[in-house]
């Protein structure tokens, strides 16, 4: 195989529609069912087959949570939008890859193809923020070492409960720590502002439980006591701990989702979701990155000149404010109103809806 850089394909609703029926999109959706379905029953806590490729994969987990330890947040009090600093751990995460990835065993030539998803993984340097896009690069970057033969199918279980769960504890670090704003205008696809995986396997956990019922995400109690065990609580945890009033006053899809009868209903409808509002959505997939591993092989853009709508950065928009659309301030900035009480640890408030 020929490794190449990653890039940019996708400008139009013609090239989404091409993307839809491709053999790369539908590797996507088949990799995410696995690692969903490795997952069912499975507690946060349950041991779990970990080979080398995966202990390989959690150091360089630890050492982009260490980088952004070494790189605190610059005085940015004029500001409630993101964190300058958040450039320099960026370049920094990019600096260290080629190394980072000569630790797992992948052809050499292919570290810069890989590398490019594992950058993306973390946010936008341009606009300082993220969303279900870059969450999707981690996806793919983990789908690129598993195809390279770093990481096995047997690694499935291993890869949701213990790589991408501490992937999602790290980026809390990052989101806090940085202040990166939703993606798009209104955390476009993000059930949490940011994220959207993490409820989709974290409802594929609680899949046939006995007890536990969707609507039990508004009992403080129950919520308390699982969120050690599964992801989905976890996430409301979070999402509680930094905002006021109930979940159906600032996030109504979760409200509403929490009226499902079961745990299947809702994994199988947060699959169907992830299809159409992630994959299948022109704001996120227009930055998606193809390369020889992930390729595209569909038609090309309208020449620059063609009236596409580029709006002079390098690609469409999809109706008003769906892509770049207003910055809105994190949630983390907002919350460091002097006269809210500390409750997510240093430096994070907890935020009035409103």
């Amino acid at each position: 195989m020929s490794f190449r850089t990653p890039a940019k394909a996708i400008v139009t609703p013609a090239q989404l529609e091409f993307f839809r029926t491709s053999p790369t999109h539908n590797d996507i959706l088949a990799y995410v069912g696995a690692l969903n379905g490795a997952v069912v029953g499975v507690k946060l806590s349950a041991p779990c087959s970990t080979s080398d490729g995966v202990t390989a994969v959690l150091r360089i987990l630890d050492t982009v949570a260490e980088t952004a330890r070494a790189i605190p947040p610059v005085e940015n009090t004029a500001s409630r939008f993101g964190n300058p600093a958040f450039r320099t751990f960026y370049d920094r995460v990019a600096e260290l890859s080629p190394s980072l990835h000569a630790a797992i065993p992948i052809p050499t030539d292919a570290r810069n193809e890989v590398g490019a998803y594992f950058v993306e993984a973390w946010g936008s340097r341009t606009r300082i923020d993220y969303g279900s896009g870059m969450e999707l690069n981690f996806l793919c970057w983990l789908m690129c070492l598993e195809r390279l033969g770093a990481l096995q199918e047997s690694d499935h279980t291993a890869i949701v409960i213990r790589v991408f769960w501490r992937y999602i504890q790290i980026m809390r670090i990052l989101q806090s720590t940085y202040w990166l704003e939703p993606a798009g205008s209104h955390g476009v696809w993000g059930l949490d502002d940011y994220h959207f995986l993490p409820f989709l396997f974290g409802a594929a956990q609680l899949r046939g439980h006995k007890y536990i019922r969707p609507r039990a995400i508004h009992d403080a109690e129950v919520v308390e006591e699982y969120a050690k065990e599964y992801i989905y609580f976890a996430c409301i945890q979070f999402i509680n701990s930094i905002k006021t009033a109930s979940l159906r006053w600032h996030s109504p899809m979760l409200d509403d989702i929490s009226a499902v009868k079961t745990w299947d209903k809702v994994n199988s409808g947060m699959l169907k979701m992830y299809t159409a509002e992630v994959l299948g959505k022109l704001p996120v997939i227009q930055h998606f990155l193809f390369g020889s591993i992930l390729p595209y092989g569909g038609p090309d853009p309208p020449p620059a000149d063609s009236g596409g709508g580029g709006h002079g950065h390098g690609h469409t928009h999809e109706g008003w404010g769906d892509c770049c659309g207003i910055p809105v301030p994190s949630v983390f900035a907002a919350a460091e109103r002097k006269d809210m009480p500390r409750s997510l640890g240093e430096g994070v408030r907890r935020v009035p809806f409103d």
